[in-house]
């Protein structure tokens, strides 16, 4: 008897014509996105969780933890995770999907700009007589 399979990716474009499962999907982007770079990073060093785990002075199962995604870790265990497995933490902000509600840039009050204008032209003043 032979099974009939459909493919994932078949699956997955019918999935995504449901809102509510775009909008559970997308919800998990970045938890899912740190869990990735997490196990990326454990790759890239050919390291076990269990290595990592010593590097880190921590349990095998810590590191599942961290690795699944249901948590959020701190930046200090990132930074040793990082450490452990011989990478660099890097934290970035990029523009969310609907930019139209982020509030307006606030500009600095004249006072200030000045006292930046005044602070810039005295450095090159300085610069230039050296």
């Amino acid at each position: 008897m032979s099974r009939e399979y459909i493919p994932v990716s078949e699956i997955f474009e019918e999935w995504r014509k449901d809102p509510e499962y775009v909008a559970a999907y997308d919800a998990l982007e970045e938890e899912f996105a740190l869990a990735e770079a997490l196990i990326r990073a454990r790759a890239h060093a050919d390291m076990t969780q269990e290595q990592v785990a010593k590097a880190m002075g921590t349990t095998q199962a810590a590191i599942a933890r961290l690795e699944s995604g249901r948590s959020m870790p701190s930046t200090r265990t990132l930074q040793r995770f990082a450490e452990a497995t011989g990478t660099r933490l890097r934290v970035s902000f990029v523009p969310g999907k609907d930019t139209s509600k982020a509030p307006a840039k606030a500009k600095r009050p004249a006072a200030r700009r000045k006292t930046a204008a005044k602070a810039g032209k005295a450095a090159a003043k300085r610069s230039s007589a050296a």
